[in-house]
């Protein structure tokens, strides 16, 4: 693998990038590949970067090995650490127009949603995280048995991250922002359908102020993953995508007896009670299960309605997905974006016709909007006549669809809430919040939203199910990049005297 002198001059918008980012470094892949980036919006090519093989994360995985033992990174202290990601939360801000102009490129976003569903969680969770280590404890002393111990926390070591398409500046900042806290290096591979970004993010947490051959990035594919998760040399792994793919993970991780954590789907209910406001509550409600143009792990796609007030609710939700018109980045009137690929919006398309097949009432019947055929576009579509055994109801779509669910009992709405595979997110809709927290404990989610949905940075993110293993965000995130180390002292030794 061969240093370049220089980098591409076209991070910024899109372009072709002939090399890697390795360490700080741009260097000339050993694969041969390329991955063609296509614009969802447009249907037009917006750039292209290397299909990294398993030689490529190898050489990734041995700079960040020999960063990570020569102590460059980690012997800093938590505060200095900190410091430096605070730094790229600053640079992230200063260069957001860069950033948000080679997403855009990518995925479809607009500048609005790359600003609200990214760029701000974004540099939200490194701050938190830096705050995160400037509290937490990293060594303590303990009394027990035996008499006194000090109890160090240290990083893991070399983490491999895989990320998905959906929110990628999110994701990229939530894998490097605790991996780097905690003191490990990293090699991330961003997902096939948008490699782009993940460059510019690293090398600005280079100019940030992280050393060399802590922080890579190997675009690729399947074979670029599966060599990550294999190599022996990375002692974590951590994972957001598909609840397939995370199974696929774990049952490796487990065989070679390897760290991870798994963020991966959902099916959330929203559960609206007869008391809800309506008028105030319809709009954050829609956009809960619409976010993202509907590709969002924690999107509210099952809404759970009291049969009492089924139709009032069904008919004020359908005019306002109304206003949720899809259209290209550009579009300042535009309110949802593309879906990520052909073969995405065929998926989202199929669950459409299933639900219809399966006597499920399409009251908004989005379709493919007109005017947009060059990009992958769907419009938002509700269903009625939903019983949660159906398929919509069941399975992620990961499109703008929601199932409108009847319920007649609380207790009965809990119920439906808690009858599925997943649980990673939740919301309930109420005038009594004191009522809404005693229906969030009973729902056997990770996160919970009352009259509306979030992810907070400085809290645990996770799921129960198949929605994960771990969290991450806050404390917890933190803590599940750090290995605990008990050093026993001499009997009758007291450091207090």
């Amino acid at each position: 693998m061969t240093e370049t002198a220089t980098a591409p001059d076209t991070l910024v918008g899109g372009g072709d990038q002939p090399n890697l980012y390795i360490g700080g470094k741009w260097v000339a892949p050993h694969s041969t590949k390329r991955l063609e980036v296509v614009s969802p919006a447009t249907g037009q090519k917006v750039g292209s970067a290397p299909d990294g093989d398993a030689t490529d994360v190898d050489t990734a995985v041995k700079a960040a090995k020999a960063a990570f033992d020569s102590g460059v990174w980690r012997s800093k202290s938590p505060a200095e650490r900190a410091a430096v990601l605070r730094k790229a939360a600053e640079l992230l801000n200063e260069r957001q127009a860069d950033v948000t102009a080679l997403i855009s490129a990518e995925m479809g976003a607009s500048a609005a949603d790359v600003a609200t569903l990214q760029m701000l969680p974004g540099t939200g969770v490194l701050n938190s995280y830096a705050d995160a280590s400037d509290a937490y404890q990293w060594e303590e002393k303990r009394t027990g048995l035996f008499g006194e111990t000090i109890v160090v926390r240290e990083p893991v070591g070399v983490v491999g991250a895989i990320t998905a398409w959906n929110v990628p500046l999110f994701l990229v900042c939530n894998k490097l922002g605790p991996a780097l806290a905690a003191g490990c290096s990293i090699v991330l591979k961003p997902a096939p359908e948008t490699p782009l970004d993940a460059n510019l993010i690293a090398e600005i947490f280079t100019d940030a102020g992280v050393p060399e051959g802590v922080v890579s990035v190997v675009t690729g594919g399947l074979e670029a993953g599966q060599a990550l998760v294999e190599h022996p040399d990375v002692d974590k792994i951590t994972f957001t995508g598909s609840t397939a793919a995370g199974k696929i993970i774990a049952s490796r991780c487990g065989e070679l007896l390897k760290r991870y954590s798994l963020e991966m789907g959902g099916k959330s209910a929203a559960i609206v009670l007869e008391d809800v406001d309506l008028p105030s509550s319809v709009h954050m409600l829609v956009f809960s299960g619409l976010l993202n143009n509907g590709q969002a792990c924690v999107a509210q796609t099952r809404v759970l309605v009291p049969r009492s007030r089924h139709d009032e609710i069904v008919e004020a939700m359908v005019e306002t997905a109304k206003t949720f018109t899809p259209g290209v980045p550009s579009d300042p009137e535009a309110k949802l974006g593309p879906i990520i690929t052909e073969k995405q919006r065929d998926k989202v398309e199929g669950y459409i016709k299933k639900g219809k097949d399966e006597g499920a009432t399409a009251v908004l019947d989005g379709g493919r909007p007109e005017g947009l055929d060059s990009g992958h576009f769907v419009a938002p579509t509700i269903f009625t006549g939903v019983t949660n055994d159906m398929t919509i109801a069941r399975e992620e779509i990961f499109g703008p669809v929601i199932s409108v669910i009847p319920y007649d009992t609380v207790e009965e709405a809990i119920a439906i809430a808690n009858d599925s595979d997943y649980g990673l997110a939740g919301s309930v809709w109420t005038s009594d919040i004191d009522k809404g927290v005693e229906i969030a404990k009973q729902v056997r989610t990770g996160t919970y939203g009352i009259n509306w949905y979030a992810i907070d940075p400085a809290s645990p993110f996770g799921g129960y199910k198949t929605s994960g293993i771990g969290r991450e965000n806050g404390r917890e995130g933190l803590e599940s990049y750090l290995e605990h180390k008990a050093i026993l002292m001499p009997m009758g030794y007291s450091s207090q005297g």
